[in-house]
Formats: structure tokens, C-alpha cells, sequence
């Protein structure tokens, strides 16, 4: 496994990251079924394969997540050899104190979170989306004073319009607020539109990225052809994605990917992870591994290399015109 900093801070992350989204999952969508145990092998591989990098959310399954990576990840190893990140802003409950970014549902959601993740602070704390009611200063200022109790080290954003983000940027610099260091949003070969304005910020202000759904909801193994469904459950039954991909640039990219697999003897999603990897900007992206192979297959991703002429024949069929939503 190879490492590097997170943003413009020392904070040294793998360059994969685990997401926690099916952690807990169990009885949500069938094609991530994980309780406690069935989650508990996952943990050990991330670790053996040199990932110390794991992201989540109070949203996550209610909790859920939170709470196995407390049991099967935070109380087995020593804390300073893992990074977590975890994220606050989605509703919870039908409270009116119980979602978004103001300091009252701030601290009362970290401390939960503290309990639940059984430890002490987070190392990367994110606004996991902005709501409409709380100003931008109110949430910074929490943050920046929950870095200052020690319980959290860094802070960052998820995905948000690019012009939120450079104004908690600036803020932070004018201010004295605690300074972004990552920015974790929706990006991968088929789903590029951050490149016009997120991605930019992102290099000129020196977050690092940590982008969600790298391989585009698993669109980019291939494993999935023209028309829709696949062999998987997922490809099967995520009527989700028909409206984000499935276009044709979208399969014109995934061929040349395969093409280039064949040739490096390696898979579809090494080819798509080691495009993301090869960005300047990217920290490490994501994964959401819902079988143990695919850490496998991710930790040599890291390995793959792309040359000039790969890297322009996977961008090459992009359509800006048509680029699907977040």
C-alpha cells in the first residue's frame, strides 16, 4: 500500500479509503446485508492489505455503521494507526434539532458519535451536505471550536455547490476557522462534472480529494451491459443508476477500459481506480466493498500505472453535453 497527505496537512491516509455504507446495512438493501459479523472479515483484510483509512457517517444506517467500526475496527488495533472520517448534516429523525449544521445538532451528533465509533475524536470531521437554515459562519465556527476540544483533528465538506465550498474556504482564511482539508464528492470516469469547478478549488486551495462511488456504482467493473441488469445483485436491482448512467459515451468508456485490462492483465475497476489515482488532486477514493476481493482488487489498483496515451483513451469519450447529475 502506498500513502500520502490528505489535502495540505500532514495527515498520511492509503490511498484507498473503505466507506461504511453497507456496514450495518442488513435488512436495507440486499446486495449490502452486513450486520456486526458479517462485516468483522472485512475489517481484518483492510488492515492486512495496509489500508488505514475508513470513512462513514452518522447517517449510515442510522448509526449502524458507526457503531461496527467501533466494535470491529477502533477497539482491536491501536487508534493512532487508523484514520477515520465520519460526516454530520443528514436528518436522523423527525426532530427538528435531529438534522443539518447547527451548532446545537453539531455537538449533540459528535458526541454520539464519539460513543458510538468508541473513541476519543475523529480525524477528519465533514459537512456531509449544507442546509438551507444555517449560516455558513455558525458551522464553522463549531467546527473550528471542536477541533480545538481536541475531539476532532481536521475538518472537511462533501458534495456541495463549488462557490459553498470556496466561501468555507475563505472564511476559514479570514477568520481563523478550522481550514478544509478534503472534499469528499461524487467523481469517476463516467461522472466528470466536477472538473469544471470543484475539482480546481480543490487543487488551488489544497484539499485533498476523496471521492465517493469511484467505480460509479459499479458500473465501471463491466460488469453491466448495454440495456441495464448484469450479473450481479446490484446491477440487477439498483434502479438508481438508471438515471445517472447507462449512456452510450458511458459503455464506449468502459470498453477501452477493458481493452486496457486485457492488456496490463488487470480488471476494469484497477483501470478505473488507477485514472482517479493518477489526478493530482485525489487523495484516495473511496470503497464501498461488498465482497472481500474487491479490497483485494483495489489495493493493486495503487500499483497500475497509466501512461499518457491510456489516461486520453479513457477520457476521450466523455460527453460534457449530456454529463448525468450527482
Amino acid at each position: 500500500m502506498k500513502y500520502a497527505p490528505l489535502g495540505r496537512s500532514g495527515l498520511m491516509v492509503s490511498r484507498i479509503c473503505v466507506g461504511g455504507n453497507s456496514w450495518g446495512a442488513k435488512g436495507r438493501r440486499a446486495w449490502a446485508a452486513f450486520g456486526l459479523e458479517e462485516s468483522r472479515p472485512f475489517f481484518k483484510r483492510a488492515l492486512d492489505l495496509g489500508i488505514n483509512f475508513f470513512d462513514t457517517a452518522d447517517a449510515y444506517n442510522q448509526g449502524e455503521s458507526e457503531t461496527i467500526i467501533g466494535e470491529c475496527l477502533v477497539s482491536q488495533v491501536k487508534r493512532e494507526d487508523i484514520v477515520i472520517s465520519t460526516k454530520v448534516g443528514l436528518k436522523m429523525s423527525d426532530r427538528p434539532n435531529d438534522v443539518g449544521l447547527g451548532r446545537k445538532h453539531m455537538v449533540a451528533t459528535l458526541d454520539a458519535q464519539l460513543k458510538r465509533l468508541r473513541t476519543d475524536y475523529i480525524d477528519v470531521y465533514q459537512v456531509h451536505r449544507l442546509d438551507k437554515a444555517t449560516p455558513i459562519d455558525e458551522f464553522m465556527a463549531t467546527l473550528t471550536d471542536m477541533v480545538r476540544s481536541g475531539k476532532v483533528r481536521y475538518v472537511g465538506g462533501s458534495t456541495m455547490p463549488a462557490y459553498k465550498f470556496a466561501q468555507m474556504v475563505m472564511l476559514a482564511e479570514l477568520k481563523g476557522y478550522a481550514r478544509p482539508i478534503a472534499m469528499q464528492n461524487l467523481y469517476n470516469m463516467i461522472q466528470r462534472e466536477e472538473e469544471r469547478e470543484m475539482i480546481p478549488l480543490c487543487l488551488e486551495a489544497g484539499v485533498g480529494l476523496i471521492p465517493y462511488s469511484p467505480l460509479a456504482r459499479g458500473f465501471l467493473s463491466g460488469s453491466r451491459p448495454r440495456g441495464g441488469g448484469g450479473a450481479t445483485e446490484r446491477a440487477q436491482k439498483d434502479d438508481h443508476a438508471q438515471t445517472l448512467i447507462y449512456r452510450d459515451s458511458d459503455y464506449a468508456i468502459v470498453d477501452n477500459a477493458k481493452q486496457i485490462a486485457a492488456r496490463r492483465g488487470a480488471t476494469p475497476s484497477q483501470v478505473a481506480l488507477a485514472w482517479m489515482l493518477a489526478k493530482p488532486v485525489t487523495a484516495a477514493p473511496i470503497i464501498g466493498a461488498t465482497r472481500l476481493e474487491y479490497l483485494d482488487d483495489a489495493a493493486k489498483a495503487v500499483e497500475l500505472a497509466l501512461d499518457a496515451q491510456e489516461m486520453a483513451m479513457l477520457e476521450s469519450p466523455y460527453d460534457w453535453r449530456v454529463s448525468p447529475a450527482n
